[in-house]
């Protein structure tokens, strides 16, 4: 057991400089946390948790490989990914309602929607094919291992995206003024925008 207590460090450091740091899930939850509050984003939250747990361990059972023999594909995942993205900033960036109850049509993502996401995420592809590349071990262990990656993952993000939500919620609740909550959101749309250019550049 002490053997892996290094390994086990290692990967639950890795997770949490990639998991918690900011980036288009962190920075969209700080969002909706703001616009729409810490439980009626707990979908959000879900659906990232299952969406990247999910793409872990698809990218674990060899669909990172595709990309080393169709380098395209990799590619063109990116730039639906990054088209996406500036989508999302931009609807981010555009609401501009005061509250809530003002804008009925205004709802934050669900879990299908968050889970989706985390399949044309850049940075959440980026973090999947380098935690297996890097912490996956070989022969007889690779499944267990891969499951454990999953696993750490999931613990740490568990308690890095509510941080990342109340953020946002403490932040909506010092926006009294509609002109305040307009330039939040341009603000978060323009950071989430700036993320995507940092992850492809």
């Amino acid at each position: 057991m002490n053997e892996e207590l290094p390994y086990l460090l290692a990967l639950a450091l890795f997770a949490l400089s990639t998991a918690g740091t900011p980036g288009p899930n962190n920075l969209m939850l700080t969002a909706s946390g703001a616009n729409y509050g810490f439980v009626k984003s707990i979908p959000h939250m879900a659906g990232i948790l299952t969406g990247f747990a999910a793409l872990l361990l698809a990218v674990a059972a060899g669909l990172g490989s595709v990309f080393e023999l169709w380098p395209l594909t990799h590619t063109l995942l990116k730039a639906i990914g990054a088209a996406y993205l500036f989508y999302l900033a931009w609807k981010i960036a555009s609401s501009d309602s005061f509250s809530v109850s003002e804008n009925k049509d205004s709802k934050p993502l669900t879990l299908w929607q968050a889970a989706c996401f985390q399949f044309v995420n850049p940075k959440a592809w980026m973090m999947c094919i380098t935690a297996v590349s890097t912490f996956a071990k070989e022969g007889e262990q690779y499944g267990l291992s891969a499951l454990l990656i999953a696993i750490i993952y999931t613990l740490v993000m568990v308690n890095t995206l509510p941080i990342w939500t109340l953020f946002g919620k403490m932040i909506g609740q010092k926006l009294k003024t509609k002109a305040a909550r307009i330039y939040f959101n341009y603000t978060m749309g323009g950071l989430t925008a700036a993320s995507v250019m940092l992850i492809l550049f």
